[in-house]
């Protein structure tokens, strides 16, 4: 019995492919560090869904086709406000509001599935400045994705520094391998149920802290020790008492994360722009520190920096409270689950895996037991 599933090949994808022991992120055949951080959302977007780069014609094409879809409904922005009003957190205002997405619309897997890329940064844009006493800012078709999304948090056009800053970090989580939000999504359409259902469920499976929840801690840890001279004492007394160092580690990747490599690479860049570069420093004194004494004290394994650390401190410095780390997570991977929910949908066949029963085999029901009445 595989616990969890380690180890069990339950698909197949040409859409990404992930090599812990190598440290590899294959996304439908580019290396991720040759993708994400030079192509656009855009591109990569056509690439998953399509098999292939677009086009230069395609490509403008299809940014218009994503960019026309951004507005909410009436309903969609009702539950948005509902939500505000709740004040409940913003992965459960994008788990409410996704499913509306398909009211009074004709299903269709190709067309939801560009709904749902297109309504995300708008569900979590709106959500956040209703939340924070804001009113919505209207929806722009004329910026591409990123700067879209950051233009519904802030309410102005981002830089083009910032932009490209984001849009690397949406390239490079947009998809990775079978994680259980995206084997969430294709187990609800191997049903033939549809793909708006599908991301749903992602959403649900995303908003688990042990899927979605790490970015923010990897940061903490970094504002706690607050100096470079602070950051040996402070890890070497955290790993005295056997706590986890957040952004160190990874379930999948036996060597480091490339991910890491990519956003950290952005992070030296957009910081080198105009961000605090004290903090940087100071994150980076950190990683070095940490990835030390974990060698030191764990000779015998690699434990190194994953994605989660980089994601955090180039977030924040885009602006992001650490509140939306997981959302914005959720604006990038809703592209992956897309799309594997049409490869599903067209290669695939009902997900049914078998249980090991582990209870008891040995009770009788007694059929002459007199039962209470109510």
């Amino acid at each position: 019995m595989a616990e969890g599933l380690d180890g069990v090949v339950a698909t197949a994808t040409r859409l990404s492919d992930v090599d812990g022991e190598a440290g590899r992120l294959t996304i439908a055949g580019y290396a991720v560090e040759d993708l994400a951080p030079y192509a656009s959302f855009e591109e990569v977007a056509y690439l998953l869904l399509q098999g292939r780069l677009p086009e230069p014609s395609e490509h403008v094409r299809f940014m218009q086709d994503l960019a026309g879809r951004r507005a909410l409904s009436r309903a969609a922005l009702a539950i948005v406000h509902e939500a505000a009003a709740a004040k409940v957190p913003p992965m459960d205002a994008l788990r409410m509001a996704v499913p509306i997405l398909s009211l009074g619309r004709e299903e269709n897997p190709v067309d939801d599935a560009m709904t749902a890329i297109a309504s995300f940064p708008t569900i979590v844009g709106t959500y956040w400045r209703v939340l924070n006493g804001r009113g919505p800012v209207p929806v722009r078709s004329d910026l591409p994705h990123a700067a879209h999304y950051l233009h519904q948090l802030f309410g102005a056009e981002p830089s083009a520094d910032r932009a490209r800053a984001l849009e690397t970090y949406l390239n490079t989580v947009c998809d990775h391998g079978l994680n259980a939000s995206t084997f969430a999504a294709r187990v609800i359409v191997s049903t033939r149920s549809d793909v708006i259902s599908g991301v749903t469920g992602a959403v649900g499976a995303l908003k688990g802290p042990l899927h979605g929840g790490a970015p923010g801690p990897a940061l903490d840890m970094v504002f706690e020790i607050g100096a470079p001279e602070r950051a040996e004492g402070f890890i070497r007394l955290k790993l005295d008492r056997g706590e986890r160092l957040m952004g160190f580690g990874h379930r999948i990747y036996r060597v480091r994360d490339p991910r890491a490599d990519v956003l950290g690479q952005a992070a030296e860049r957009f910081y080198a722009s105009g961000g605090d570069q004290r903090l940087y420093d100071l994150a980076r004194k950190v990683e070095t520190t940490a990835l030390g004494l974990l060698r030191e004290r764990k000779p015998e394994r690699r434990i190194d920096t994953n994605v989660e650390f980089y994601t955090a401190l180039l977030l924040h410095g885009l602006g992001l409270p650490s509140d939306l780390f997981t959302p914005t997570f959720a604006v990038g991977r809703v592209l992956g689950w897309s799309a594997h929910c049409l490869e599903q949908l067209r290669d695939g066949r009902l997900i049914r895996p078998q249980s090991a029963y582990i209870g008891p085999t040995d009770r009788h029901f007694d059929r002459g037991h007199t039962r209470a009445s109510i």
